[in-house]
């Protein structure tokens, strides 16, 4: 499918972020469902054995209001450890995950400080997301694709930034409001209620 899109787009032409669940079929969006629900078990009983707080006896996971929260903006959703890995597993399922994972790899870029180290990763990210029929290629105009490939060679904190604007407002406009009106986040307020039939409380 991404190839066909990749095949379709053009410098002024504006792509969707991820398939619709009508471009699959029955079967295959049991099939997402299905992974999406093992993903989140796996999630969540993990975040149950005090990974935050390795020396205390209680558990840790989302409370209500936590999960509550992330469905008041995305940046409420992608400032949480928990909500941001619920986003990624959504995205994965809708197979558009290199949105996040593009946005993610830009913050952790502008937390770099030396100049060998901002070009080493300025290279991986171009290599992985940016360049064409990259591994992991986002959908992003000739010229915020042009602008990344000219400073490769003495990037700076900012060169992402325009590129992890356009993506966070596709997420934001696009997939964010999918992912709130989704079973996968009503199966999340259940499980932080303890009224889930999936995972055990």
């Amino acid at each position: 499918m991404r190839e066909n899109l990749r095949s379709m787009s053009s410098q002024n032409m504006a792509l969707p972020d991820c398939m619709k669940p009508t471009d699959l079929s029955a079967e295959h969006r049991g099939i997402k469902r299905k992974n999406w629900r093992n993903r989140i078990r796996f999630l969540w009983t993990n975040s149950s054995k005090s990974i935050l707080h390795p020396k205390k006896n209680k558990s840790y996971r989302p409370s209500v209001d936590d999960v509550n929260q992330w469905a008041q903006s995305l940046d409420k959703l992608l400032g949480h450890k928990y909500g941001k890995a619920a986003f990624h597993i959504f995205l994965k399922s809708e197979f558009c995950e290199e949105n996040i994972e593009f946005w993610t790899a830009c913050e952790n870029f502008k937390s770099l400080t030396s100049q060998k180290a901002l070009t080493s990763k300025a290279n991986s990210i171009y290599e992985e997301f940016i360049k064409s029929e990259a591994p992991k290629e986002i959908n992003l105009d000739f010229n915020t694709r042009n602008a990344i490939e000219q400073c490769l060679c003495a990037p700076t904190a900012t060169s992402f930034q325009a590129a992890q604007k356009k993506v966070y407002s596709l997420m934001e406009n696009n997939s964010y409001p999918r992912f709130i009106h989704s079973d996968l986040y009503k199966e999340l307020c259940a499980v932080a209620s303890g009224n889930s039939k999936l995972i055990k409380c």
